[in-house]
């Protein structure tokens, strides 16, 4: 069963692909009512779901008339991906939004699905170590040198 996350996350996706759409505008509280939830899982959702590394950027509004507008970002050169890069990783990473980086640069035609599968399996929690800290920084970095030797 799937969860109400990746529902709204699907819904969201599938709205903007059947209207070829490169940038969406929708109502949080449309959204809260269609799936029954409250506004917070929406944010939830926008906020994990739709992140610059996963190639979103969320712009919102607050209040009656407010809105959400989710933009699909795509990527034509290496200055792109420089400036993605420079923007989600920093000094840390969690294996979640790395992976979404990863899948990101794989659909964009940055990254051969045997590359992306190398640099998941290698960016694991489980591979990187138990202090969640040092994971995350060891992390960011060798995704920055991967994808910058990968991406040149």
């Amino acid at each position: 069963m799937n969860s109400l996350s990746w529902e709204i996350e699907q819904y969201i996706k599938e709205l903007m692909n059947k209207q070829h759409l490169d940038v969406l505008e929708i109502q949080r509280s449309m959204l809260s009512e269609l799936f029954n939830c409250v506004p917070s899982q929406i944010n939830y959702v926008l906020s994990t779901r739709f992140t610059p590394a996963q190639g979103y950027l969320v712009e919102s509004k607050r209040g009656g008339g407010g809105f959400v507008r989710i933009v699909c970002l795509s990527l034509d050169d290496d200055n792109d991906i420089q400036h993605i890069l420079a923007e989600t990783l920093g000094d840390s990473i969690n294996q979640n939004e790395a992976e979404g980086l990863l899948d990101y640069l794989y659909q964009q035609g940055f990254l051969e699905e045997r590359e992306k599968t190398i640099l998941k399996t290698m960016l694991k929690d489980r591979v990187l170590g138990k202090e969640k800290k040092s994971r995350d920084s060891l992390r960011a970095s060798l995704l920055q040198h991967a994808l910058g030797a990968i991406c040149q």
